[in-house]
């Protein structure tokens, strides 16, 4: 990976023996180890391993998870928040599992829409809950930084499963909790 840094900074121009770009290769690859771990998780395992017996019903919401990830068109970042419900069907799963789902889904090369659909099929596969709601809201450099230049839009994606398709209430429900602010 070093090397293709330093041929990347030789065909935009740059010097990369010059002292402030010496070191860039390298922490260019540790920074990508990083930005990349997301390929080496199993975030279904993750869900299996943290799996509790409860009699609840009741709509769990996890808001606000903030992630970071990386468009797959462009390698620039997009970042935002997830929010994430279930209806538990006999089991729940500890909260900071959900985060960490999120978090390995962001951390591969993506596109915010497979993101979204990814996070909610993982929690409906390996929780079995009656139904799953994720909503991702971000930003997107690509949209920013490049191209159209619009320094002030979101991209909001969700992806509904279970009784969140299916039953109009729980579905409002949600989208209830999710404006919602402590």
């Amino acid at each position: 990976m070093e090397d293709l840094v330093r041929g990347m900074l030789e065909a935009i121009g740059e010097d990369p023996q010059r002292e402030g770009l010496i070191d860039t290769p390298a922490r260019v690859s540790r920074s990508w180890g990083e930005l990349a771990a997301g390929y080496a998780m199993d975030p279904g395992a993750m869900v299996r391993g943290a799996l509790f017996a409860a009699e609840s019903r009741d709509m769990i919401v996890v808001n606000d998870i903030d992630f970071y990830s990386v468009c797959e068109h462009h390698m620039l970042p997009f970042f935002g928040k997830a929010h994430v419900a279930y209806i538990p069907d006999g089991r729940i799963v500890g909260l900071s599992k959900i985060a960490r789902v999120v978090e390995a889904f962001a951390r591969r090369l993506q596109v915010q829409e497979r993101m979204t659909a990814q996070i909610a099929a993982c929690l409906m596969e390996n929780l079995e809950p009656l139904g799953v709601a994720v909503t991702l809201h971000a930003q997107h450099l690509c949209m920013m930084m490049r191209g159209i230049q619009k320094q002030n839009s979101y991209a909001v994606t969700s992806e509904m499963l279970g009784c969140f398709r299916t039953d109009s209430k729980t579905r409002s429900e949600y989208l209830t909790l999710i404006r919602e602010t402590p």
